[in-house]
């Protein structure tokens, strides 16, 4: 089978960039639905978001019509629109590897389960590990990833394990069925072209602020006093 490196393009028409503005304009809706919030210009989103409101219609453009001029968007109407451009207006199921701290964390956090993403099983290879309770799961052997995985039909998989076993992790995952891999290891995965990789570094991350904040401490620092005189 032919594999190819991860990359960060949609198989779809929309780019990926669009894709994450969706999900910011999704959190930013269901916020306003809990408030009661009935209707909303692309201005209001420009406001509450920081994407220009062109680029916001720009985003929508990609799936169709959206609101009415001089009117603007129902709230309600355009958080299920979203939702299901993005296929979580139902449950997704999802398989977990790696019951360490970062996996222990994910399968406590509320708000997967709010966005309706369910981790529905979870796996490793430490065999003190197997068999005990991460939170309500109880760790499985990686080996049986395939065999459970007929029966929970899984389309996405979240690799939280060290570098070394990533790539196996994937192959496994991909073996079983999965079709979307949330990756947390620090290291580039080789998949088949059907497979979609999103990764998430914190390392990538840290650094960039690093850089910001190297920019920061370069710039002139204009004391008090001199603010005072220059009034």
């Amino acid at each position: 089978m032919a594999h190819r490196k991860q990359t960060e393009t949609s198989n779809n028409r929309a780019p990926i960039p669009t894709l994450e503005r969706m999900a910011t304009y999704l959190r930013l809706l269901s916020d306003l639905e809990a408030a009661k919030v009935h209707t909303i210009s692309s201005a209001d989103i420009e406001e509450q978001t920081g994407i220009n409101a062109a680029q916001f219609r720009k985003d929508l453009s990609y799936f169709g019509e959206f609101g009415k001029p001089g009117v603007g968007y129902k709230v309600s109407d355009l958080h299920q629109r979203i939702a299901r451009i993005l296929k979580i207006h139902r449950e997704q199921p999802m398989l977990l590897v790696g019951a360490g701290n970062l996996g222990s964390a994910l399968v406590g956090y509320p708000g997967l389960r709010e966005h309706k993403f369910t981790i529905a099983a979870v796996f490793d290879n430490n065999y003190a590990k197997i068999g005990r309770m991460l939170w309500d799961h109880e760790i499985l052997d990686v080996n049986r990833l395939k065999e459970v995985n007929e029966r929970i039909r899984a389309r996405i998989g979240i690799i939280a394990v060290p570098a070394s076993a990533a790539q196996e992790v994937a192959d496994r995952l991909v073996d079983a069925g999965v079709a979307a891999i949330l990756n947390f290891a620090p290291t580039i995965l080789r998949v088949p072209p059907h497979v979609v990789v999103r990764n998430v570094s914190f390392l990538q991350e840290l650094a960039v602020l690093s850089y910001h904040l190297e920019h920061e401490e370069d710039r002139p620092v204009i004391s008090s006093a001199h603010q005072i005189d220059g009034v």
